[in-house]
């Protein structure tokens, strides 16, 4: 189990569910995906799929249930997509994009690329983001201190990782994809 803040938790659920859909590159594929649940206290669970693909391509996306419990359009709006792609840096290094989907006033979130990091740190909460690059083996590209995030210059932000870490891409596709609309729905994410 691991604590994001004082109100999340992220649970590894099941190592092996078999999948048939669409890869980040739009080509149908089989796969398999590790199931992490995304849980606060008096709310639904949410189901993160951390997909390997038969082809190669690794993605991770808050999976679409065949019941979506009540919660709120932006939340709701989040399921099946923005899903983050991750890509091989090395033969030992992946990365995943740090792109923030933000809240919208229709109810369906956007999705901002280039931003400062001070804009990153926001989004994400400044003290989880430091907390997520200081695990071992984990780094902010371009590297930039989140505790002292610039403001000037926005960049497409990438988490780079171990290829045998199986947490922190989950991490990060939370605190990227999720936590502004958790917070914006007052549906946890409080540092």
């Amino acid at each position: 189990m691991i604590a994001l803040g004082s109100t999340l938790t992220l649970k590894h659920a099941r190592s092996y569910v078999p999948k048939q859909g669409s890869t980040t590159s739009g080509v149908q594929d089989a796969g398999f995906a590790t199931e992490w649940h995304l849980e606060a206290a008096g709310r639904p669970r949410l189901t993160i799929h951390d997909t390997r693909w038969d082809s190669g391509e690794r993605d991770v996306v808050l999976q679409q249930v065949p019941l979506l419990p009540e919660m709120p359009a932006a939340l709701a709006n989040l399921h099946g997509r923005h899903r983050a792609g991750i890509a091989e840096v090395s033969a030992e290094r992946r990365r995943i994009t740090a792109f923030l989907s933000l809240p919208q006033p229709d109810g369906r979130p956007r999705q901002k690329r280039a931003l400062t990091t001070a804009q990153l740190a926001e989004g994400c909460g400044r003290a989880l983001l430091c907390e997520l690059v200081a695990r071992p083996g984990v780094s902010l590209t371009p590297a930039f201190d989140p505790a002292d995030p610039q403001d000037t210059e926005r960049f497409q932000h990438a988490v780079v990782f171990g290829d045998e870490d199986r947490e922190t891409p989950v991490i990060a596709y939370v605190l990227t994809r999720l936590m502004p609309t958790l917070r914006h729905t007052g549906w946890g994410g409080e540092e």
